[in-house]
């Protein structure tokens, strides 16, 4: 073969920049190919990916915010490894607007490309709503943590949703024994339920914040922060309470069918947080 030959097979061979372009169906699957140490392996993906997403928001329009995206699949024991790969294109096909029913898409889509029983994403984003002070009515931005979880098993699919809401609390104890003051801390409240019918984010939010002590804001002048201390000092709740009257606003609402409330306090004069947690299934028989 000359020399000039040689080269142009050789360019022929090579990308625009000289990486290989051999034909896909030239290269191995080495995540296919067969595993000897028969074990199945329960979740495997990809975790910690930030994508860019709009949400719908109660007052109307869409609010882009950044989601951190977990991803995964069940692995039988036969095959070596997933097509990572897969989970970023049905990530990128799904990028603007996500609802819950287009969460639940990207679910059943990803279990059948990856042609698994079982599937498991969570998108967990900041979410930002205004708020006005209760007396001024200066104008603050509140942030929250909402998380979408579906799991899909055996073509079953359930949807949940969490949010992270931070309140004050103001305990009981201390005002009932001192002769002045008492302590509060900020609390941080998780309400996670699965729901049969339509809601707002929004609605768990307000739910969380209307049973704090009091609610928190992002400003507030001399005469807002009179008025939130003195709410917090009119309505303490212990730990316990918070997540009693949470559980019971769910219990009351039928579009929440389980739920998973838990209630955190960074106490303030204790070198440990309190903590209490509540959950119910209204579908299973009680206990």
């Amino acid at each position: 073969m000359s020399t000039t030959a040689k080269s142009a097979t050789h360019a022929d061979a090579l990308g625009p920049r000289g990486h290989g372009r051999a034909a896909a169906e030239d290269i191995e699957d080495v995540q296919g190919r067969a595993d000897p140490r028969n074990l199945a392996i329960n979740k495997v993906g990809i975790c910690d990916i930030r994508h860019p997403v709009s949400i719908a928001q109660r007052v109307g329009g869409h609010q882009s915010t950044v989601a951190t995206f977990g991803m995964y699949v069940n692995l039988p024991h036969e095959f070596k490894g997933t097509h990572m790969s897969r989970f970023v294109e049905i990530l990128n096909a799904h990028e603007h607007q996500i609802t819950l029913e287009s969460f639940k898409t990207m679910l059943g889509e990803m279990t059948e490309r990856l042609e698994s029983d079982n599937g498991h994403i969570e998108m967990t984003f900041p979410y930002f709503v205004d708020k006005y002070a209760p007396i001024t009515g200066e104008k603050g931005v509140m942030d929250y943590e909402v998380t979408f979880i579906g799991d899909r098993v055996d073509g079953h699919t359930d949807m949940h949703v969490e949010v992270k809401v931070p309140v004050t609390t103001l305990c009981p104890c201390s005002k009932d024994i001192s002769d002045y003051g008492a302590h509060n801390q900020r609390s941080l409240v998780t309400i996670r339920v699965k729901a049969n019918a339509f809601f707002w984010a929004e609605e768990l939010i307000d739910i969380a914040e209307s049973e704090g002590s009091c609610e928190l804001f992002g400003i507030l002048k001399r005469i807002d922060e009179k008025a939130v201390t003195e709410r917090a000092y009119e309505n303490p709740k212990f730990v316990e309470d918070v997540v009693r009257d949470i559980a019971t606003r769910l219990n009351d609402d039928d579009r929440f069918r389980s739920y998973r409330v838990e209630s955190e306090n960074f106490e303030s004069i204790h070198n440990h947080s309190a903590y209490a947690m509540i959950e119910r299934d209204k579908d299973l028989p009680a206990s």
